[in-house]
């Protein structure tokens, strides 16, 4: 294993040396001992080892990731190390993403501690500042050291947050103890921890008014209708409250329940009309998310402005769904203006107005929104491009950097130890080290020029993720060259147009899945290029006769494109060719495109509101942007503009006329 070990150092060490010239130059004091004694430090911070990170921390000395190697061993003990030595690592490496890694986790514990003082020394001298738990102690702290009235923005964090967060909790506590924030608040946050099935959120909540309620908050969560059927929740404090959050777990879980039991009489004199509006919502929100018809009419029991904005953005989706354009528009002009303002909702607004056939002052509003958003930057975008009769095409590409913009990004250090990290191994060290160096918050933030030059060296090294996140950065030009890289094309597209798929697709798909890492691997288990999960890549082989297949292959470039292309063919034509299906299927399995397209005899739908509606967050997101992709990718391999809208097409329930093929998909 240690001779494993140094072979393995020695070649990441050659790997990074060669980019010297070009991208990321290691310092002549590093070694091989050096890099094998870092990894190892990487893994001991993993393990939370404080004994081995502090006897491997010498060997790391005069490395390029020395950094993070002292980063490592003293924040593993920061509780009992002396503020001395603390700030004597935050001068050593001042600029740096460990310097201000290590303050925020210092800030943490100060503000944890309630050492105000040094605290407030401390968080002036914060970059990052994106941290929530810091922003709450940073407010509770000009709140204990000043009285600053800062509960709106403690508010505003706190309800803000989908997870349970400690620090944001404590100080609403404290506020509501002091009558500087209403008791209102905690109820609104159990509400959200309810209605997205995070009941930590609900008791630390909850817990903040009075901690001997968390009982009931679990027993609620666990059998709501076993509490709202007791003839003694009448009697109980906060009864209202209670059932309030006891129907909305029911309607997380049944939506179609909910609606029968807020309809009791006993529960209508009770609950408030905002608390009751509020119910409707999330039943209405839960029935949307599971294709239920039902949606529209439940949203219509209750009154917009007493919704949450998840609420709502749930109603314009089922009326999207439903073709209901009076009711789309109704949703989306309740929507809090910072919504309103997305291009989803600019487009889809838009659509609804211009769709209900309104005067010509009103329709050329339309119009006018759709061209404050159109262009290539992404879904909607182009579609507002296709609505207003023009295509995706590629924009000039800027110049390419200059000789001095190159150099000052291959002489950043934050860059050359991001690079430096990643052909060791170390990505996830390497890609927050090179995002923290390249955005705008840190001393000398890098303009349009700037981070071109920086996509570039990305580029040039072959880091196709920090070279493509870098591009896609830029607000005042595009280099569709870095945004949309083709590595392995020749590979890439023999293979696909050998089975009948389009590059495009596939390069749009790569491009959403990885990044073009070719060592890449989800938390699930999906590896390489295509991000093949091994029972897939097993059934696919046998399905395209790949006869030599074992699973130590699935990280192979050929072999996993092979495969990953086969599967998404076999999908394709599953669906019968429906792009926006199939990437659905790629990516949440082929039995849940099937249930959201509707029951037999619902409407047929453009894709477009189809994927607006899919249930999930994430596959929601990946198909639009797999989309997106293609359609761009199609317009640099052409060099003809295109439209995303017919690669979208109509989504319906299955027609006896053209059933989905009888394949069933892993």
């Amino acid at each position: 294993m240690q001779l494993y070990r140094t072979i393995l150092a020695a070649l990441a060490y050659s790997a990074v040396s060669c980019l010297a010239a070009g991208a990321a130059s290691a310092r002549a004091s590093d070694t091989p001992r050096n890099d094998e004694a870092v990894v190892d430090m990487a893994q001991a911070y993993k393990q939370r080892d404080q004994k081995r990170l502090s006897s491997l921390l010498p060997a790391a000395k005069g490395s390029t990731l020395e950094p993070w190697a002292a980063y490592w061993e003293l924040s593993t003990r920061l509780d009992t190390a002396g503020k001395s030595e603390i700030e004597g690592f935050l001068a050593r490496y001042a600029g740096s993403y460990q310097e201000d890694r290590l303050r925020a986790d210092w800030l943490l514990q100060l503000g944890r501690n309630r050492e105000w003082a040094t605290f407030s020394q401390q968080f002036a001298q914060y970059r990052m500042g994106d941290d929530r738990a810091i922003q709450c102690y940073g407010l509770w702290n000009d709140w204990a050291t000043s009285g600053a009235d800062v509960s709106r923005q403690v508010q505003d964090l706190w309800l803000g947050l989908r997870e349970p967060d400690e620090a944001c909790a404590d100080v609403a506590e404290e506020l509501i103890k002091a009558k500087k924030l209403q008791p209102q608040v905690a109820w609104v946050r159990a509400r959200l921890g309810m209605e997205n099935d995070r009941l930590r959120v609900a008791t630390q909540a909850v817990g903040a008014l009075n901690e001997k309620w968390v009982k009931t908050v679990n027993a609620i969560y666990l059998k709501p209708g076993k509490y709202l059927s007791d003839k003694l929740t009448a009697l109980r404090p906060q009864t209202r409250e209670f059932v309030a959050l006891a129907l909305i777990r029911q309607a997380y879980l049944e939506p179609q329940d909910a609606a029968v039991e807020v309809e009791k009489l006993r529960w209508r004199t009770q609950l408030t009309a905002e608390e009751r509006s509020w119910i409707w919502g999330v039943i209405g929100k839960r029935a949307a998310q599971k294709g239920d018809t039902s949606a529209l009419g439940f949203y219509a029991k209750g009154r917009f402005d007493q919704m949450h904005e998840d609420h709502l953005v749930w109603a314009a989706r089922a009326a999207l769904r439903a073709g209901q354009w009076a009711q789309v528009q109704q949703a989306i002009a309740s929507l809090p203006q910072n919504l309103r303002t997305e291009p989803t909702w600019v487009y889809w607004h838009a659509r609804a107005v211009l769709a209900q056939r309104g005067t010509e002052a009103v329709r050329s509003q339309a119009l006018a929104d759709l061209q404050s958003i159109a262009g290539v930057r992404g879904f909607y975008e182009q579609l507002a491009l296709d609505e207003l009769g023009q295509r995706s095409a590629v924009p000039p590409r800027p110049p390419t950097p200059t000789t001095e913009e190159k150099d000052a990004v291959r002489q950043n250090p934050g860059l050359q130890r991001a690079l430096y990290a990643i052909r060791l191994g170390l990505r996830s060290e390497g890609v927050r080290e090179w995002n923290y160096s390249i955005s705008l918050h840190t001393k000398g933030g890098m303009d349009d020029r700037g981070l071109l030059a920086a996509a570039d060296l990305a580029c040039r090294a072959e880091v196709w993720d920090r070279c493509i996140n870098t591009s896609e950065r830029t607000k005042g030009v595009m280099d569709f060259e870095q945004r949309f890289p083709m590595p392995f094309k020749t590979a890439v597209v023999a293979r696909a147009q050998s089975i009948g798929l389009d590059p495009a697709y596939v390069y749009g798909l790569i491009r959403q899945e990885s990044r073009f890492i070719m060592d890449a691997k989800s938390g699930v288990g999906a590896a390489g290029l295509m991000q093949v999960m091994p029972a897939t890549a097993k059934w696919t082989a046998k399905k395209i006769g790949m006869t030599d297949f074992t699973p130590a292959k699935i990280n192979e470039r050929d072999t996993n494109i092979a495969i990953g292309t086969g599967y998404l063919k076999l999908v394709l034509d599953s669906f019968n060719g429906s792009m926006p299906m199939a990437a659905a299927a790629y990516n949440a399995g082929p039995s849940r495109p099937r249930t959201w397209r509707g029951a037999s005899g619902g409407p047929t739908m453009e894709a477009a509101a189809w994927a607006e509606s899919i249930p999930f967050h994430e596959t929601r997101d990946y198909v639009k942007k797999v989309l997106s992709n293609t359609t761009l990718y199609s317009a640099l391999i052409t060099g003809q503009p295109q439209s995303i809208k017919a690669r979208l097409g109509t989504v319906g329930p299955l027609d006896a006329a053209t059933p989905e093929q009888g394949l069933e998909l892993p």
